[in-house]
Order: structure tokens, then C-alpha cells, then sequence
């Protein structure tokens, strides 16, 4: 289903704020906060990772190993998206698609690139809010 209609900027505005507390949230360890961002049923794909992970009890374990990976490998992990494309699909729907950095720094050292991808998300309009329903991650180092 391709994009219908233009979003207003207080929409934009809204969803990029969600991206940044959901950014905020798995990088700062609050994995119930990230999990949260997502539907109940939301899911999350990507090749990173073995399987999709899907619902908030599986949303929020994944989040919390990646906090203790983060812990054991002593460094802090930031998300950075950017160029956000916001598309509205319904009433009630969006498309968002970004680019995800994640940037790791070991304590007391250098920071690296982990990866370079791009996210697809469909949002869905939870009450006054927006929601993720179903992430997909692509990876730029993978062969097309």
C-alpha cells in the first residue's frame, strides 16, 4: 500500500520525538520504556538478530540484552536516525522510513560504527499517540 497523503508537521514533530525517546530508552538501559514504543503485538525484524522478535515481554528481553551486552563489552551504544520520511498511509497509519546508525564507545576509548541501516516502520495512532506495529531493519554492509 503506497503513501496517500502528506503529514502535518505537528505529526512529524510528534514522531520524531518518539524516536528520540525510544533512542534514549534502549540506550539508557530503560528496556520497558523502548518496548513500550512498540504495539503489543509489534514486531521487529532484522538480520542482525536470528529470529523477529514479536510482543512486549519479548520486545523488552531484547532490549534488556542489548543493555547487557553493552555492559559486558564496557562501552555505551547510541542510536542516531536521521533523515526521517514520515508518509501517511490512513487515517491512522503511518510510514516512516530512516537511517539508523548505531555507534558504540568503549569507556575511556575511541568510538566505532556498529552498523549502518535503514529502518522501515509502520506506525499505527494509539489514542493520542503513535505506536510501532512492525520494524524492519536492512543493513547496509549486506550484499543486494
Amino acid at each position: 500500500m503506497s503513501p496517500i497523503s502528506a503529514v502535518d508537521a505537528g505529526t512529524v514533530a510528534a514522531i520524531h520525538q518518539l524516536y528520540a525517546r525510544q533512542s534514549r530508552a534502549i540506550d539508557s538501559g530503560a528496556v520497558q520504556e523502548w518496548a513500550q514504543t512498540f504495539t503489543a503485538d509489534g514486531e521487529f525484524h532484522s538480520p542482525t538478530y536470528p529470529e523477529p522478535v514479536v510482543g512486549t515481554a519479548a520486545l523488552t528481553e531484547f532490549a534488556a540484552e542489548f543493555d547487557r551486552a553493552a555492559r559486558a563489552a564496557d562501552e555505551r551504544r547510541r542510536h542516531i536516525l536521521t533523515n526521517l520520511l514520515v508518509e501517511r498511509i490512513d487515517a491512522h497509519t503511518l510510514a516512516v522510513s530512516a537511517y539508523l546508525q548505531v555507534i558504540a564507545t568503549r569507556i575511556g576509548g575511541e568510538a566505532r560504527l556498529l552498523r549502518l541501516t535503514t529502518v522501515t516502520d509502520r506506525l499505527v495512532r494509539d489514542g493520542d499517540d503513535w505506536s510501532i506495529t512492525r520494524r524492519v531493519v536492512e543493513r547496509d554492509d549486506a550484499p543486494r
